[in-house]
């Protein structure tokens, strides 16, 4: 790879400028999409976490995620002097920093949407940058045409704009992976002490944005392999190297001085110290304990263990780094209505297909036949110098997806963010072949680039479309994003971001005295938003205790996660086990209503049951009453919807009494006749 050329005329500074103002324009879309939505659910321990690293230098909370997107988030909080909640109190002695987060959010005084405009700002230019780096690269392919033509189908996506207006990692990720696998194959060419270091620096720092940095050093060695086949000699530090068996000893030494390198970044992001804990702190305990985290196969705790004992890593990296292995073990998992705790080998590629634009597939094809095309006309040879250049491109794009592909972690199609801007890159040669049938031939010239201007003018429709729900992005492929919450929910489209569009949804919609229940996925507090509805069964409720309740007809808001129960103990069919339990239980709700009545005043209701145990029934049947509901929701059309995260049902009295007091008969009725009645 080159870097662009010095500007040294007109063109060259004009074609500079205008990759920088798509840059930042895509910045700004990006910053601006996400103004008024509310905290995603991993933003809130992003930035709580960063927080404690810049301001306290204790690395106890959500050491997971990356210790360089948290810091570099959090940072403009920190220089606005927020309040941080007590810690000498339980949740910071047991490192819950959800909770923390949400007392840090809603009950210290601080402003939650300044906290997350400052954040998103931030992790934008991680957006910035990577699409700088697309350019670089499609310049180096393609030329200024195909830079342009990179850089515009990756501004322009709408999984990109989503992801670098959250503050989450996985942004900086994508930008370090390509960086990094962009810095090595730099150094791979040019031995100078300043790549090596270069080269290090990038590498350290891919380290601690995420632990999938973790892919580096084998697609670092993959690249060794492929520059060793080369003819040509390898001179590193003045040192020429002439034999292969020179060469991958050289390159084996400079990639184990790379890891030391990597070592002192993260022994700095932790401060330079091992504990995780700062010593001048009330003192405390990981959420999970370590020896819980350490419950991995026998050569990843060896391995983790070995480094912990010796303190060959900081605490604080070590835990985070186990904590993933352990969380991406099992975990529940929503594709096409389906469920899994071990996922799919499907899901990233159907994710990928339902989430990427049309304009995007069609380039990619368009660009695939047109390099077919000239490698028929140039032979073999061109063929092999041009996989040889993209060398770190392809093995990115074939170690990730390789390894993504059999992963039980199917959650998000963010997973897969960093193998988007190798595709963008490739889009280059569209703008290339455009500009060299123009030089040719007006005619050819005006046809290819009238038909990439479609495809850009494709691309900018697609986001322009979904302002501003770009997390909701589905291709028509998929049904658009009308149709999403059938395919993937989650971070593929609701991570609780829609609060206050349903207050103004409540505000604008809602009919005198109608009652709003409301199911949330998400960190996002209602309450904050004014929205004022009976809380249905939701995640991240932060130890909440809501008021008993009997569903009334009304306007029902759930989000696109819990409407999946995709973390429900009764995700799944609904069985005639569950059917059974709910009528069971549905048996005692007149003693329900009594005791929500006058819990005090039922001696008689005390004597074989506790307190505590009639409200563990009570959550009981709350879920199961709610999953029936859902069941039947999920055959039945919205009637509306905030932001395609949050459907919204009108229910009558007639529905409600079927999908949860009717028996099994009257319920699967409803949902014959809701199916028959589909379009």
């Amino acid at each position: 790879m080159s870097s662009f050329p010095r500007p040294n005329s007109a063109g060259p500074r004009l074609m500079l400028l205008l990759l920088l103002a798509v840059a930042v324009g895509h910045w700004f879309i990006a910053t601006r999409a996400m103004r008024d939505k509310s905290t995603t659910s991993d933003e809130i321990a992003h930035i709580t976490g960063g927080y404690t690293f810049n301001h306290w230098n204790d690395y106890r909370l959500h050491p997971e995620n990356g210790f360089l997107p948290q810091r570099w988030q959090a940072l403009p909080t920190v220089l606005a002097g927020a309040r941080y909640p007590d810690q000498a109190g339980e949740l910071w002695r047991t490192s819950h920093v959800w909770l923390l987060g949400y007392e840090f959010f809603y009950r210290m005084g601080n402003d939650p949407g300044r906290i997350l405009r400052d954040a998103r700002a931030m992790n934008a230019i991680f957006g910035l940058l990577t699409i700088l780096l697309v350019a670089a690269w499609a310049h180096a392919f393609f030329g200024w045409p195909g830079a342009v033509t990179a850089a515009l189908f990756c501004a322009l996506s709408p999984t990109m704009l989503a992801h670098s207006g959250l503050a989450t990692s996985d942004m900086a990720m994508t930008l370090f992976l390509l960086a990094a696998v962009s810095a090595w194959w730099w150094h791979l060419h040019d031995g100078r002490r300043r790549i090596w270091i270069l080269s290090a620096v990038v590498f350290g720092l891919a380290c601690v944005a995420k632990y999938s940095a973790v892919l580096l050093p084998p697609i670092f060695f993959l690249m060794v392999l492929v520059r060793i086949l080369s003819p040509s000699p390898l001179v590193l530090c003045g040192r020429t190297f002439t034999t292969r068996w020179s060469q991958l000893g050289a390159l084996t030494l400079s990639l184990l001085g790379q890891g030391l390198a990597a070592v002192l970044v993260i022994w700095a992001f932790c401060g330079f110290r091992y504990s995780a804990f700062n010593p001048a702190l009330p003192p405390g305990n990981f959420i999970v304990p370590w020896a819980d985290v350490l419950d991995l196969g026998r050569m990843q705790a060896a391995v983790i263990g070995f480094c912990r004992d010796w303190r060959l890593l900081p605490e604080g990296f070590l835990y985070g780094f186990a904590y993933t292995l352990k969380s991406v073990e099992a975990r529940g998992a929503f594709l096409d209505g389906a469920h899994s705790l071990t996922g799919w080998w499907s899901f990233f590629p159907k994710a990928f297909l339902y989430k990427t634009t049309p304009a995007l597939l069609l380039a990619l094809t368009a660009g695939a036949v047109l390099v077919l095309v000239r490698l028929r006309a140039t032979g073999l040879a061109r063929l092999r110098t041009h996989l040889y250049r993209a060398t770190p491109l392809l093995t990115l794009l074939i170690v990730y997806w390789a390894v993504s592909l059999p992963s039980k972690l199917n959650i998000g199609h963010r997973h897969i963010l960093p193998t988007y801007p190798v595709l963008f890159i490739f889009c280059g040669v569209l703008g290339w072949a455009a500009a060299r049938a123009w030089r040719q031939s007006r005619p050819a010239g005006t046809v290819l680039g009238g038909a990439l201007a479609l495809l850009l003018g494709g691309q900018a429709a697609s986001a322009i479309g979904i302002y501003p729900h770009y997390l909701a992005y589905f291709s028509p492929l998929a049904g658009g994003p009308a149709q999403g919450y059938k395919h993937l929910v989650d971070s593929s489209l609701d991570w609780g971001q829609d609060l206050p569009g349903l207050k103004h949804w409540i505000d604008t919609h809602r009919r005198d005295g109608e009652p709003v229940y409301l199911s949330y996925f998400g960190t996002g507090e209602p309450d904050f938003y004014g929205i004022k509805a009976v809380r249905l069964p939701g995640i991240f409720d932060f130890r909440r205790v809501h008021p008993w309740y009997w569903p009334e007809p009304g306007v029902y808001a759930i989000s696109a996660t819990m409407l999946a129960h995709v973390y429900s103990p009764y995700r799944g069919p609904w069985t005639e086990e569950r059917e059974r339990r709910y009528q069971v239980l549905r048996q005692r709700d007149p003693s329900f209503r009594l005791l929500k009545a006058s819990p005090h005043g039922h001696p008689g209701l005390m004597q074989d049951t506790s307190p505590a145990a009639w409200a563990a029934l009570w959550d009981e049947y709350n879920q199961l009453r709610f999953a029936r509901l859902c069941h039947y929701l999920r055959v039945r059309t919205p009637d509306d919807n905030v932001g395609h995260s949050i459907l919204i049902f009108r229910l009558s009295a007639e529905e409600l009494k079927a999908a949860v007091d009717g028996s099994l008969q009257d319920w699967a009725r409803l949902i014959e006749q809701s199916v028959k009645s589909q379009p």
